[in-house]
């Protein structure tokens, strides 16, 4: 009778604990953060940091590209350890294939600050300007 208290008992003290650090955000609680910029042939449109609450799914998609809307871009999503300045960056996902209006990066992301980066993968002949859509918990 014991051995069956055991395992109930630490399931509830670890799902207390879970519920009281904020738990898992379900993806139709997430917040859209909007970037936008300028990448230039060979460069990125710099680091744009943000920062996520709780543990959940996020999404990234590019919303917007001119004056080419049907070049392809590269974008990074980064952990940030510099507490949200984009200064001490490890990467956490790639995707050097996109293209507008589609789905980018996505995936289960946990409580910190990060850093999203578009950024030129060889196919832009001149300045092109983007905005990207970030969604988290």
């Amino acid at each position: 009778m014991r051995s069956r208290f055991i395992p109930a008992a630490a399931l509830a003290v670890a799902c207390a604990i879970m519920f009281a650090c904020g738990g898992i955000t379900s993806p139709s609680n997430n917040v859209t953060d909007t970037f936008s910029g300028t990448i230039q042939p060979g460069g990125n449109g710099g680091l744009k940091a943000f920062n996520v609450p709780s543990t959940g799914e996020y999404t990234v998609k590019v919303t917007a590209l001119g004056p080419n809307s049907s070049v392809v871009i590269g974008v990074d999503v980064y952990q940030d350890g510099s507490s949200g300045n984009c200064q001490s960056t490890q990467l956490y996902q790639r995707n050097t294939f996109v293209s507008l209006n589609v789905q980018a990066l996505a995936g289960q992301i946990f409580s910190g600050h990060y850093c999203v980066l578009a950024y030129d993968v060889g196919g832009l002949s001149t300045a092109t300007t983007y905005t990207m859509t970030v969604s988290h918990p």
